[in-house]
């Protein structure tokens, strides 16, 4: 089976939600990157694209388009991206197997 990111239902539904609220059309997508940074050494980070570029890979997850860039992938393979409703610690919450560490606020791991 190959490997690929993905999207809860819960989260799939937020982000459809805000790309309704920004008058987005269909073709716009989630980007999922990662970035050095953070307290664990590497970040997600999430915007919005409309356009993957030939080296992006590109999943469809609950009905969203994911894009994510290839030196991304090798640390994303195999990712959920949820998001919890919770009042207080509420968000999109990031399960990545690859992830040997991740800092307390859950934006940013090591590998």
């Amino acid at each position: 089976m190959a490997a690929t990111v993905d999207v809860t239902s819960n989260a799939a539904s937020k982000i459809r939600s805000i790309f309704e609220e920004k008058g987005l059309n269909g073709e716009a997508g989630l980007r999922i990157g990662v970035q050095g940074g953070g307290c664990s050494g590497l970040s997600y980070n999430l915007s919005i694209d409309d356009e993957p570029t030939k080296f992006d890979r590109v999943f469809d997850s609950n009905g969203v388009k994911l894009i994510v860039d290839k030196k991304s992938f090798l640390y994303t393979a195999g990712l959920i991206l949820d998001f919890d409703t919770d009042d207080f610690n509420g968000g999109f919450a990031f399960h990545n197997p690859k992830a040997k560490a991740v800092c307390g606020c859950g934006t940013s791991f090591a590998v």
